[in-house]
């Protein structure tokens, strides 16, 4: 049959995803990304895969399974992770936070790396999304280096969506975006035109990005000398055991005396002894022991 004569008059709809069907889409999702669905979000997920069947003009979600598993690794897997991957952020998100990262954890390294005579500082933003985090993080290492033209300064964003991707390397931002970021800092960093927030020059090129996914062992194990590690409101949309995994593959890319920094109902404690619990004002961070 043609597939552009197949009858599309109408939105696809795929309530009530027979749960085998459901379970083996979870199965693939989870053993490429880690993400796993409970059968409470089963709702979710059918909407979501509403918008996949109708790009491809499938109507049977099991032809769209079988569709999927013919193309496991390739694009249509890739397209199915990113509508179920939620990009929900916006510049100096949880601000007590980042003035913990800012005003406590910062000068910390700072010190440290002046008293061993480097000038090199690597933040790591996990799941970056469309980049407002990275971008926040190179902000504020600008504040806290008045003599940042002395140092090597990098903060790597990093994300399985390509599309979210794209979008962080444009650093243009709608008003939204922007709302929580200090007013001086908004005139300082950014410029405004037809609506639009661009991030400035000064603070983009601190920024690299690529896309990395977390469980993936041999890109995960190429990450390695991190100060800091970002990742915020990730670890809740993955299961023990990836969670497990990923915080491994964090302690193996954090330099000695790094930092982790999850999101405020996100924990490692249940998961690994491995990082030391640290309580900053109103927030935990997790550091590895110092050499």
């Amino acid at each position: 049959m043609d597939l552009l004569k197949r009858p599309f008059a109408q939105p696809v709809a795929v309530a009530g995803l027979p749960p085998p069907v459901f379970r083996r889409l979870r199965d693939i999702v989870y053993g490429h990304a880690g993400l796993f669905f409970e059968d409470s979000k089963q709702y979710f997920v059918e909407k979501r895969l509403e918008r996949r069947m109708q790009d491809l003009r499938i109507v049977d979600p099991e032809e769209y399974l079988r569709r999927l598993e013919a193309d496991l690794g390739r694009a249509e897997l890739h397209n199915l992770i990113e509508e179920l991957t939620v990009n929900e952020t916006y510049f100096f998100r949880n601000v007590p936070q980042l003035e913990g990262f800012s005003t406590k954890v910062l000068p910390r390294l700072i010190a440290a790396k002046r008293q061993a005579g480097t000038r090199t500082l690597r933040i790591w933003s996990a799941a970056c999304s469309t980049g407002e985090e990275p971008y926040t993080l190179a902000i504020i290492l600008r504040e806290a280096l008045p003599d940042l033209t002395n140092w090597h300064v990098e903060v790597l964003g990093t994300d399985i969506d390509r599309n979210a991707l794209r979008t962080a390397h444009r650093a243009t931002y709608e008003a939204r975006s922007v709302k929580d970021v200090p007013p001086d800092l908004l005139t300082r960093y950014f410029t405004v035109s037809d609506g639009k927030w661009q991030v400035a020059p000064e603070v983009t090129k601190l920024v690299s990005l690529q896309q990395v996914n977390l469980i993936d062992k041999h890109a995960m194990r190429r990450m390695s000398g991190f100060d800091v590690i970002f990742c915020r409101n990730v670890l809740i949309y993955f299961d023990d055991s990836s969670r497990r995994l990923t915080l491994g593959y964090f302690y193996d890319a954090l330099n000695p005396g790094g930092y982790v920094f999850l999101g405020h109902s996100e924990s490692v404690g249940r998961i690994t002894a491995a990082f030391r619990i640290e309580r900053l004002e109103t927030f935990l961070c997790y550091s590895k022991q110092a050499m």
